[in-house]
């Protein structure tokens, strides 16, 4: 196979990053028919062998006809060409860009497709990285479906343009195609509030009409870089962040007057703005709020650099922060402040996070990597006390803001990274904890960290997660220091992203109680009850199958996993405390084939 070669594809899995996966065997490749389609090209039948394609805007279960763009040793990449036959799972995507644009990588694919694959994503990495089996019977751990949208459109609060300028010339405001730095039109998209187009609209108008030149990361010139948008769903404030290359802009009035008039203001009568905002988060009218602009103001980033904001802000007009709520707690929300982006799915991951932390009122919490006190807020209401940490000052600052706004006086937020704030306030003070909430980046926790959370023996920790591959990583180290993980969730807070969240909940393991087992290896002959087939046959049909060499333990532990061993004594240990290595996840799937086979269990 070389490269521009076109190949027919069987679009088999999807990859974490959402692209299609077709296999194809070299000895299967023929001429180009008279539309130059490889058709004697074929996915290998049974998806096991054969180079790996991998395509972008490919759904499992297409056939296609991919050109190939890039060869490595044992994989290529393809793009499509042509669908030959449809996947039932595909669609049509809503946004005109969805196929150039970075941003939604799988629209092509139905939303329940979506979060089957997301759900896939997330137990495959459990127990291929951490070595968790969330099986749907016997399993280490309860694993529950995704929580998805009912309307998985519209949902961000906020979002960020870069300018340019197309291909014609045409000042344009919008996203960055995939893997690129040209900025392709953004103003139709589909996951951001429909006020958004209005507003670029306005700033890209005034940018013609003063001649205010757009920003090039190539030579360092120009002055308008981003166009950043935030939005309070629950109060329908909305924030405008013109990102400029300079301290200060000609025409700065005229700019707030065309962006009051892109969209309607709402009539305050003798009430403050926040007044108002206070009267609709009372009487929960999120849903019916009109949306209005609250706040235009211009943040200052004169850095050769990909980061998007400045370190100073300076309001042109309206208030220097907005509002919001999830559930009945309240939130300021400057231009710096991290603030989960989706808050109609945030609003059900921190009711998770809440309901696995188990509060009564009467636990210490250690929320890390807090933000500016999203999830501490939340736990307050049902905790003695909240200790919040975070590593960026502004964070913090707004941190204990929200807890004046609502009242809260039960919880305490520090600054600095978790990595050592938490291990020098347990050496130096002893703080002691009931229960630990880590939200951490997608990097998860430092070794350091859960050694600490670990020493503070905490009876359970709520690790909420926006890497599955990280949280299994995780999860496998704390399992080593005596924590269980007890539940999984996901949650899909980026529809049409291949990203995900998720929440486990993990329970400190009684050291009394608990005890591994040891299975005596004389007690491994097979009992009239367990005649057919014999160990060796197992053995024998997983090596001729996979390869693989299994031992008489491995095929015991699966056994017994599918409840084909019932004898007590299997379950009693020769020794106090001992251990019994586990079966790995390849070895486990080859043994459950090979039961299959022998009719032991159904298929």
């Amino acid at each position: 196979m070389e490269k521009n070669e076109i190949v027919t594809l069987n679009i088999e899995d999807m990859s974490d990053e959402g692209l299609g996966i077709g296999r194809i065997q070299e000895e299967n490749r023929r001429s180009k028919d008279k539309e130059g389609v490889l058709t004697g090209a074929k996915a290998n039948a049974e998806g096991k062998s054969g180079m790996a394609v991998f395509v972008k805007d490919s759904v499992a279960g297409d056939r296609i006809a991919a050109r190939i763009v890039k060869m490595k040793k044992t994989y290529a990449f393809g793009r499509v060409e042509k669908i030959l036959a449809p996947s039932p799972d595909r669609v049509e995507p809503v946004c005109p860009a969805a196929r150039s644009c970075g941003g939604c990588q799988i629209q092509e694919m139905s939303y329940p497709a979506q979060l089957r694959l997301k759900e896939k994503k997330v137990r495959n990495n459990l127990q291929r990285i951490g070595g968790i089996v969330c099986a749907d019977m016997k399993a280490d751990a309860a694993f529950y479906p995704i929580l998805g949208m009912s309307d998985p459109y519209f949902y961000r609060n906020k979002s960020e343009y870069p300018v340019g300028r197309d291909r014609s010339g045409k000042l344009i405001a919008g996203f960055y195609a995939g893997r690129t730095h040209t900025v392709i039109d953004g103003s139709q998209c589909v996951i951001g509030i429909e006020e958004n187009r209005y507003i670029l609209d306005a700033v890209l108008a005034w940018m013609e009409k003063y001649r205010i030149p757009e920003y090039s990361e190539e030579t360092g010139k120009g002055l308008i870089r981003n166009i950043m948008i935030r939005c309070g769903f629950s109060t329908g404030q909305i924030m405008t962040v013109i990102v400029a290359n300079a301290d200060q802009l000609s025409h700065e009035k005229e700019l707030v007057q065309m962006l009051r008039k892109a969209l309607p203001e709402v009539p305050l009568g003798d009430k403050s703005l926040q007044e108002v905002s206070k009267d609709r988060y009372a009487a929960d009218l999120a849903e019916n709020v009109p949306r209005h602009m609250a706040s235009i103001i211009m943040n200052t980033n004169k850095a050769r650099t990909n980061v998007i904001l400045g370190r100073k802000n300076r309001t042109l007009w309206g208030s220097d922060l907005i509002e919001d709520s999830i559930g009945d707690v309240r939130y300021q929300i400057s231009p710096l402040s991290f603030y989960q982006v989706n808050p109609v799915q945030t609003r059900k991951l921190y009711e998770t996070a809440l309901s696995y932390a188990g509060l009564t009122g009467k636990e210490t919490v250690w929320d890390l990597y807090c933000g500016i006190g999203t999830i501490s807020l939340f736990l307050a209401r049902k905790a003695k006390m909240v200790y919040g940490v975070e590593v960026v000052p502004d964070a913090i600052e707004n941190a204990k803001n929200n807890a004046r706004l609502n009242h809260i006086d039960n919880a305490r937020f520090l600054c600095g990274k978790a990595e050592e704030v938490l291990p020098r306030e347990y050496r130096e003070h002893q703080v002691r904890a009931d229960v630990i909430v880590v939200d951490p980046p997608r990097k998860g926790l430092e070794s350091n960290v859960i050694d600490t959370i670990a020493s503070m023996t905490p009876e359970r920790v709520v690790y909420v997660s926006c890497n599955s591959s990280t949280l299994a990583r995780d999860l496998k180290l704390f399992s080593e220091k005596g924590y269980r993980t007890v539940k999984v969730q996901p949650v899909d807070m980026f529809p049409h992203s291949v990203h995900v969240e998720t929440v486990a909940l993990l329970s400190k393991l009684n050291q009394v109680e608990h005890v591994d087992v040891l299975v005596d290896m004389n007690e491994l002959d097979l009992t009239a009850a367990e005649s057919k087939p014999t160990y060796r046959e197992i053995q024998d049909y997983v090596k001729q199958q996979t390869g693989l060499n299994v031992s008489n333990l491995n095929v015991a532990q699966v056994k017994r996993k599918y409840g084909l061993i019932e004898r007590a004594n299997y379950n009693l240990p020769k020794k106090e405390k001992s251990r019994t290595p586990g079966c790995l996840p390849e070895k486990e799937e080859a043994i459950v084939e090979a039961l299959k086979h022998f009719g032991c269990i159904g298929g």
